[in-house]
């Protein structure tokens, strides 16, 4: 487990960070870019690009992978020939687990490093604190990660799943297959208390019961309360949207409280292979998760992608929904670009719209109205060896519905 680096900067960022929440929860909407960024530097033979995410500080059992998935698809275009005729330049900036660091790194790739793009963020408190940077210098964020929904902004595209393509669907499933009675245990910031609110409201339209609810400090490590609580109120399930290494330290005291899969269902959404990994196989055995994407995902592509990463970066290493995401996201950039025909970024985004790449998780596609992904919802279960076996999905790739527009119940969360 990785401790949080500058404790007090951190709970600085964290304060910072939830005042966002009360926008989190409503909608979000463009906003106009008053500043011109310097133009990329595209002459010569490289052209540069953003990799910015956390590879220190309590994200960082996350963050550190999908970085090496990007970099690893920047060196496959590379390898064959490049973008435009030009290699691709990777620039590395780490926002150590602190969202004004997020912010202040944008601005450099986008003012000093001239970049024509940037592949990046973890957290949506990370994520918030970037988009007012990128609109205002008129930059390009793709976005690698599951998030809570509730935002759109012309200057990011969503790779991950918004809340439709993986928290509704979980919790549908779970309604239907586990019990009605909810415990919701998250990290306190944007995605949990924004995903929670959701699923209040789902829960109330479809007959579930919130029996508790319960937030923690990114990177909180004492969870002895908060399992005698679960204890106490013999929830049917447990809905999680802890973040980072707090994930290690819930799981192993669950274990150590005597609690297994077999005693108590917990369904996770920011647990991947990558965390079981890092938390270990033998704890999390049997516990759920909701993703668009698992190693074990059976398409062409995906075995490609799989035997690809391990050559690169070990036989032990494994990739998971995000880094898939992150991997995703550089070829869908390198599409846009060669439609374009130019890296300038107004171009790119017009020629984005509806385009199709047959990726590890199967075809996805760019909506064109809200610069999201068609994704396939699923279910698995970790087994003890570490991977996930999918137990369900939702059969077809679905239309990404950021605001919710498609639920009754929708408009108590984007009101």
């Amino acid at each position: 487990m990785r401790e949080i680096r500058n404790k007090g900067k951190l709970t600085v960022a964290l304060s910072m960070a939830l005042m966002l929440v009360a926008a989190g929860c409503a909608k979000t909407e463009s906003t106009t870019s008053t500043t011109t960024a310097p133009v990329a530097s595209t002459s010569g033979d490289t052209v540069p690009v953003g990799i910015l995410h956390s590879l220190t500080g309590t994200m960082s059992i996350s963050e550190v992978s999908v970085r090496d998935a990007e970099l690893m698809a920047i060196d496959e275009i590379n390898a064959a020939g490049g973008l435009l005729g030009k290699k691709i330049k990777p620039v590395i900036e780490d926002g150590a687990s602190d969202w004004p660091t997020f912010a202040e790194k944008t601005k450099k790739l986008l003012q000093k490093d001239s970049v024509v793009t940037i592949f990046g963020c973890w957290t949506s408190a990370s994520r918030k604190a970037v988009l007012p940077v990128v609109e205002q210098n008129k930059g390009l964020l793709w976005y690698p990660v599951q998030y809570e929904g509730v935002e759109s902004s012309p200057n990011i595209f969503y790779v991950g799943a918004t809340t439709n393509q993986q928290i509704i669907p979980a919790v549908t499933w779970l309604l239907q297959n586990k019990g009605k009675k909810f415990f919701l245990l998250g990290s306190d910031y944007v995605f949990p208390r924004t995903a929670n609110k959701i699923i209040k409201e789902q829960l109330k339209a479809d007959g579930g019961t919130l029996v508790a609810e319960e937030y923690t400090p990114l990177g909180h490590t004492d969870y002895n309360t908060i399992i005698s609580k679960i204890k106490k109120e013999k929830p049917d399930v447990v809905f999680n949207t802890l973040n980072g290494d707090s994930n290690v330290a819930f799981f192993k005291q669950l274990k150590d409280a005597g609690i297994s899969a077999k005693d108590l269902t917990t369904m996770s959404v920011s647990i991947a292979e990558e965390e079981v990994r890092g938390i270990g196989a033998s704890v999390l055995d049997g516990h759920y998760t909701a993703w668009n994407y698992y190693q074990t995902t059976d398409t062409p592509e995906n075995k490609k992608f799989v035997d690809a990463y391990k050559a690169k970066y070990g036989k032990d290493r494994v990739t998971d929904d995000p880094i898939e995401a992150g991997y995703t996201a550089v070829y869908l950039w390198a599409e846009a670009v060669k439609k374009a025909g130019s890296f300038d970024v107004e171009k790119v985004k017009a020629a984005a719209k509806g385009i199709e790449w047959n990726s590890p998780e199967g075809k996805v596609t760019i909506d064109g109205e809200n610069q999201h992904i068609y994704k396939t919802a699923r279910i698995g279960q970790i087994t003890a060896d570490g991977q996930i076996k999918e137990i369900w999905n939702s059969g077809k790739a679905l239309k990404p519905d950021p605001f919710l527009k498609t639920y009754p119940w929708g408009a108590e969360v984007t009101k």
